[in-house]
C-alpha cells in the first residue's frame, strides 16, 4: 500500500511538472555553473541540475561488514534538469558481488525513478529540496528486496562563509523486508570546505533507524575534484560507529555533465 502511494503521487508530480517544461527561460549554455553532484557524500545535493543538462553521477564502492567484503557499482545516478526547479532521477541497476570466501552472492540490483523538486533558496538563505523516488525490483534474486520499495528524501544546506557551508538531510525509507516493511527514518548532517576553488572535502555524521533491529551510526569523510567545470572525481570512506553499522566503506567516483538539450 505504501509503495502504491508512493508511485501515484510521483506520476501525480511527473504530470504537474510536464507543463513547467516550456516556460523556463533559456539556459546560458555559454557559461555554464560548475558541476554540482549528490556523491560522494550520502547527503545529497539540496539544488538540481540546470535545465536540458544531464548529470551522469558514477562510482564502485567496498564494504565490509561481519567479515563480508562487498563490492557493487557502477553506482550510476542519472539527473535530467526538466524544469528551472526540477529534474528527474534515474538510478540505474548497480552490480553487487560478495569477495568473502564460501558460497557469495553476486547480481544487480533495483532500477529506481525519482524526481526532485527544489523548494529553496529560502529567506533564510537555506537551499533545500525534496525527493521522492520509487525503486522497482528489477534485480537479481536474493540481492535486492523483491519490492517496490519508497523512499521520501528532504537536502538542505546552507552557506556559513566563503568556504565553510552546513548541510543536511531527513529521509523516510519503506524497504521490503520477507512480507513486511521495515519501516526507516535518517538523518544526515555534514560540515563540507572549500578548500580551492575546485576542491572541497566533508565531514559527516549518518544515522538510519529502523522499526526492525538496532540503529546505525556512521562516520563519514570524503573529498571531491572539479577538474573542469562538467567533471568531478571524487574519494570517500566510512566507519561505523554502531553494531548494526557497516564496519568500514571506502570508495571512488567519477561524475560528469552534459547539455543533450539546448533552449
Amino acid at each position: 500500500m505504501i509503495a502504491r502511494i508512493f508511485i501515484m503521487l510521483l506520476l501525480l508530480l511527473l504530470v504537474w511538472i510536464a507543463p513547467l517544461h516550456g516556460q523556463n527561460p533559456p539556459v546560458n549554455v555559454a557559461a555554464p555553473e560548475p558541476i554540482s553532484t549528490d556523491r560522494p557524500a550520502i547527503t545529497n545535493s539540496s539544488v538540481v541540475v540546470p535545465v536540458g543538462s544531464l548529470v551522469a553521477e558514477n562510482g564502485f564502492l567496498e564494504t565490509g561488514s561481519q567479515g563480508q567484503s562487498i563490492v557493487d557499482g557502477p553506482e550510476t545516478l542519472l539527473r535530467l534538469g526538466v524544469a528551472r526547479k526540477t529534474e528527474l532521477r534515474f538510478t540505474l541497476p548497480d552490480y553487487f558481488d560478495n569477495l568473502s570466501a564460501g558460497p557469495s552472492t553476486s547480481g544487480f540490483g533495483d532500477f529506481a525513478l525519482g524526481v526532485k523538486q527544489q523548494l529553496g533558496p529560502t529567506h533564510g538563505k537555506f537551499d533545500v529540496s525534496a525527493i521522492l523516488f520509487v525503486s522497482f525490483p528489477t534485480g537479481a534474486t536474493g540481492i535486492p528486496s523483491g519490492g517496490y520499495d519508497p523512499g521520501f528524501q528532504v537536502p538542505w544546506s546552507r552557506a556559513l562563509s566563503a568556504n565553510w557551508t552546513a548541510a543536511g538531510m531527513f529521509s523516510l525509507y519503506a524497504p521490503t523486508q520477507g512480507r513486511t516493511r521495515n519501516l526507516t527514518g535518517e538523518s544526515t548532517f555534514l560540515f563540507d570546505r572549500q578548500l580551492t576553488k575546485p576542491w572541497d572535502a566533508f565531514i559527516e555524521y549518518a544515522g538510519d533507524f529502523p522499526e526492525n533491529g538496532g540503529p546505525r551510526h556512521l562516520l563519514h569523510f570524503g573529498t571531491a575534484l572539479k577538474i573542469t567545470k562538467q567533471q568531478q572525481l571524487d574519494f570517500h570512506v566510512g566507519v561505523g560507529l554502531s553494531s548494526a553499522a557497516v564496519d568500514h566503506l571506502i570508495g571512488i567516483g567519477y561524475s560528469f555533465r552534459l547539455q543533450p538539450i539546448h533552449r
